[in-house]
């Protein structure tokens, strides 16, 4: 059994993240690959991203450490989802600057759960080495782009659906409604949520940080899971409904029919979060060429881009989520 312990603070400062975190997502797409299919809707993307991850490909060669070292049977690194929200490229900086010491312990963590040794590159990882994190961060980027991007309006579509039960569950009834309403393991009372079949007895306090609910549209159907370092900030991730979010599949030829292939490749971009150079960037375009795209697309309203660091960070607003999600009525509420 699994005891989250809630005070009164944690209870004011739990939330539910409303967009899909990348990172999150790639991470637990590689356990599901790391399986046999368990979900029929599954089924054609299971089949194509293991035929793109065979042994001798391209793609498995940059992506061996990541997947050397995030087990598809077990713990794994907490370095690999730093924290939900932002964008790919947030994350994987974020990756990039993990202290030595995480690094340590958490390949150490995972070392000892596996009956097999890990990648040679994993002790040089584990040790910090800047050319170990540049290729893990250079194997996830490519092994988003293959496997986790092209089903991300998907992705999507299914948070805004999942988003919206979870609402409807809390004006029902309240944060027991809602927690009660994410699992058939879980079930909250007096202030413990408690998580059956768990294999291990482990109590975590919140403490008055608050617990962060994170969606995850490749979360296996088991149990919630969540970090393995305590004292990092508590998230419990639990699977979305994919079939709600379905139809944005037949959804994204009308939408490029609608705004053009372009901008329907920058509306999907932005709902991930990006800059004016990494959009670019992956629709192999030029920097002004996307700005000039993003910008017709913000007169219409449909993104909203604000100043980060050095950069301009670009993402949907609701008017481009209903467009994206094929929700006309959105608009008119």
């Amino acid at each position: 059994m699994f005891c989250i312990h809630f005070t009164p603070r944690d209870l004011m400062q739990t939330r539910i993240v409303t967009a899909p975190d990348p990172l999150w997502e790639i991470t637990l797409s590689s356990h599901l690959l790391g399986r046999r299919n368990e979900d029929p809707l599954l089924l054609g993307w299971h089949r194509a991203a293991q035929q793109s991850l065979r042994a001798g490909t391209a793609l498995r060669g940059s992506a061996e450490l990541f997947l050397g070292v995030n087990w598809s049977h077990g713990d794994f690194p907490d370095f690999l989802t730093p924290g939900p929200g932002g964008g790919i490229d947030d994350g994987l900086e974020a990756i990039g600057g993990t202290c030595p010491r995480q690094l340590r312990r958490d390949v150490a963590h995972v070392a000892a759960g596996r009956a097999t040794a890990l990648p040679a590159a994993a002790q040089d990882l584990g040790a910090g080495r800047a050319a170990a994190l540049h290729e893990l961060t250079s194997g996830i980027r490519q092994y988003y782009e293959a496997v986790v991007r092209p089903q991300w309006h998907w992705v999507t579509a299914s948070f805004a659906a999942d988003h919206a039960a979870r609402c409807r569950a809390v004006a029902a009834g309240g944060l027991a409604a809602l927690l009660n309403s994410l699992h058939p393991s879980l079930s909250f009372e007096d202030g413990v949520l408690r998580i059956a079949d768990y294999p291990r007895d482990r109590h975590l306090h919140l403490g008055g940080r608050g617990l962060v609910l994170v969606p995850s549209f490749f979360k296996r159907a088991t149990r919630p899971i969540t970090m393995i370092d305590d004292a990092l900030p508590p998230v419990l991730v639990y699977q979305v409904d994919r079939g709600a979010g379905l139809l944005a599949v037949r959804h994204q030829e009308a939408l490029s029919a609608l705004v053009g292939r372009t901008r329907a490749a920058i509306l999907e971009l932005c709902a991930e979060g990006g800059s004016t150079s990494s959009i670019a960037a992956r629709l192999h375009q030029s920097p002004s060429t996307a700005s000039e795209h993003l910008a017709v697309l913000r007169q219409a309203g449909l993104v909203y881009s604000e100043r980060r660091r050095s950069s301009v960070e670009h993402r949907l607003a609701p008017l481009g989520m209903a467009l994206l999600e094929g929700r006309p009525g959105q608009a008119e509420q």
